[in-house]
């Protein structure tokens, strides 16, 4: 039965990367007025473009698609992709009727950045913010979803893992602790450094297998710490995707 265990959870990590609990890439716009009035922009007739070349020769919106959106607000706009092309154009529609479209920028390499759009009469200018942006992953309605999803389906999947390998079902209590530590360890501190989602993925990965290790060495083995790390991670990032698409929609 372990070995059967392992052979799904090796099966199901090919589509780990794709996950759609894991922080995702994701722009901030922030408008700055450069007109004597200040129109609101009407977020569903307005679209991030994306394209392949910095010419945009070929251009598809980036549309909605589970979570992958641009969203508008008042003062500004925010899009969240699970992976952009390397150029993107803003349309945006705003309450005066005009329609104003964008320079073409490039795609940065962190997952997440900010940007300054300049509200001309007739255009956009967007340009990469300097000024980091104010990110705080506790007020986020898909980090809390994030979150909840990965609870449910690690401790089931743990509690799985332990009772297939007869091992004592007191390591539980290691991996809520351990998912309580990294899930904000990744939304807030990761998120704004690293490039890659996988890389996150790996970290929790093996942060959560040393920390288990080393609260259960009495309980459990080294390596079978590590197998349980990559049986949860792998079922609650293949699983997690599935529900988390389907909840995305409501999120925003």
């Amino acid at each position: 039965m372990k070995k059967l265990l392992l052979t799904f959870v090796l099966i199901l990590s090919s589509t780990f990367m794709w996950a759609g609990i894991a922080p995702k890439p994701e722009m901030d716009f922030t408008l700055i007025y450069a007109t004597e009035n200040k129109p609101t922009v009407l977020p569903n007739t307005s679209e991030q473009i994306q394209c392949e070349d910095n010419q945009c020769l070929q251009a598809d919106p980036l549309g909605q698609y589970g979570i992958q959106k641009l969203y508008c607000r008042a003062n500004g706009c925010f899009s969240i992709a699970y992976e952009y092309q390397p150029f993107q154009k803003l349309i945006l529609n705003f309450s005066d009727g005009v329609t104003r479209e964008s320079n073409v920028f490039p795609t940065p390499a962190k997952l997440r950045n900010s940007f300054t759009v300049l509200v001309r009469d007739k255009d956009l200018v967007v340009e990469l913010s300097a000024k980091p942006q104010n990110f705080n992953a506790l007020l986020r309605a898909d980090a809390w979803m994030s979150l909840v999803i990965i609870l449910l389906l690690e401790l089931a999947a743990a509690w799985a893992y332990l009772k297939y390998t007869k091992k004592s079902p007191r390591v539980l209590y290691s991996v809520l602790l351990v998912n309580l530590i990294s899930m904000p360890l990744s939304w807030q501190v990761l998120g704004t450094l690293v490039t890659e989602s996988w890389f996150i993925w790996l970290f929790c990965f093996l942060f959560e297998a040393l920390f288990i290790w080393i609260l259960n060495c009495k309980r459990i083995k080294a390596r079978d710490a590590f197998e349980l790390s990559f049986a949860i991670n792998v079922t609650s990032y293949t699983i997690g995707m599935i529900l988390s698409f389907l909840i995305a929609p409501y999120l925003f």
